[in-house]
């Protein structure tokens, strides 16, 4: 019998049954029992932490609790960054790291060992991780365990209250990928982004609030509410950006403003549409190389009661990448004292592009905040954010196939 579904059914619905009333404390302890009864041993669940450098143990009852994983280089991280099972040989057996997506966004990668493993196994041990992802992500909103799990250092208010806005930070369907990152994580203020995908259309967006700390953070909070208030309202381009223009000038008055990328891709034709508000000019990557800036008007920030914008347009190819970004990345100075530039984030990019291989969006856009951090001599005294687009171009009805 195929284990994957007699046991496996009845594992994986016993383990639902009684996840809708699970508090979280015990989630860890459950996830321990499950993974025993199919000869399983030494789990941990490993959280990505908020700088997105280290997985880190998630403490609880029944699970080991060990050092922190690097993403970069380590099993559990090739098996988070490529969204696959990592098996490791061992004397004992086998110990196999499994990834925890919610979707398409990875929340971090479930270890665990057992003394031999077969096809059955690696479906059924899937599944199991794909349910306790689910888990978690559904009862991350109800405790503070997995926040604190997360954290290695202190975190702002500001920064606090941005992460509580972002959306996850990886979405991949057949037809568009997106993928961001922040820094620096635990500081973060008026940097911030947001999309939804609705039918076919990709709406996105990023902001760069002035000033730093609270003050960036709040109108950070409230351009991200006026453009998710717009979005959702159904209006275009233009009138989204008129509403978040008028939100912000009537808030905070004259003297204040935000730059922002507001973007709509259609996922069947591949066509492109944006407002630049004062910000700078998203990069193209096709055939994994940076053709140069996506150019085209540039509307006035954000709250300074601009006229109508000027909308942009630019058709894309399948497999073509769009890398927003804010001035934080280009704006900052090395230990040199020399201004970063928009030339080495270029030369960055390239080097990502180059060696990405089999990765996906999610990789590429860490390796790259991580390459730009380091270039930068690990300084980061402005908010600085990356934010991806990848046009697939599949057909928008397309339904992944069961097997």
């Amino acid at each position: 019998m195929d284990r994957s579904e007699g046991f496996g059914e009845r594992l994986l619905g016993a383990l639902l049954d009684r996840a809708h009333e699970m508090p979280p404390h015990l989630i860890a302890p459950k996830i321990a029992e499950e993974v025993a009864r199919i000869g399983g041993r030494d789990v941990s669940v490993l959280l990505q932490d908020y700088a997105q450098e280290l997985l880190v143990p998630l403490p609880g009852r029944g699970l080991v609790v060990g050092a922190p994983e690097a993403i970069a280089d380590s099993p559990a991280g090739t098996a988070f960054l490529r969204a696959t099972i990592v098996e490791v040989p061992h004397a004992d057996g086998v110990r196999m790291y499994l990834p925890l997506l919610d979707g398409s966004d990875e929340v971090g990668v479930m270890a665990l060992s057992v003394a031999s493993v077969d096809d059955d196994d690696r479906r059924l041990l899937g599944r199991l991780a794909g349910l306790v992802a689910d888990m978690l992500v559904t009862k991350h909103a109800y405790t503070d365990r997995f926040f604190q799990a997360r954290r290695r250092e202190p975190m702002s208010v500001a920064a606090e209250m941005q992460w509580s806005l972002l959306p996850p930070l990886t979405m991949s369907v057949p037809q568009v990928a997106v993928s961001g990152a922040v820094e620096p994580a635990y500081r973060i203020a008026g940097d911030s982004f947001d999309y939804a995908l609705n039918h076919d259309t990709l709406h996105a967006a990023v902001f760069d609030a002035m000033g730093h700390g609270l003050n960036a953070a709040t109108m950070a909070a409230v351009a991200v509410g006026a453009y998710r208030h717009a979005r959702r309202a159904g209006t275009g381009l233009a009138q989204t950006f008129t509403f978040m223009d008028q939100a912000i000038a009537e808030q905070f008055g004259p003297d204040h403003f935000i730059t922002a990328q507001i973007m709509e891709l259609n996922t069947t034709t591949g066509r492109l549409r944006w407002v630049n508000a004062g910000h700078p000019a998203p990069l193209l990557i096709r055939n994994h190389k940076v053709t140069g800036p996506l150019e085209g008007p540039i509307t006035l920030p954000v709250g300074l009661d601009s006229e109508p914008p000027t909308i942009s347009e630019e058709q894309l190819q399948p497999g073509d990448r769009v890398l927003c970004y804010t001035y934080g990345v280009i704006e900052e100075r090395d230990t040199a004292g020399e201004l970063f530039g928009e030339q080495r984030l270029i030369r960055c990019a390239n080097t990502i592009e180059r060696t990405r291989a089999d990765e996906g969006i999610r990789a590429g856009a860490l390796r790259l905040a991580h390459t730009l951090k380091r270039e930068r001599g690990g300084r980061t005294s402005d908010d600085a954010t990356v934010f991806l687009i990848e046009w697939r171009g599949a057909a928008t009805d397309h339904l992944p196939t069961l097997e």
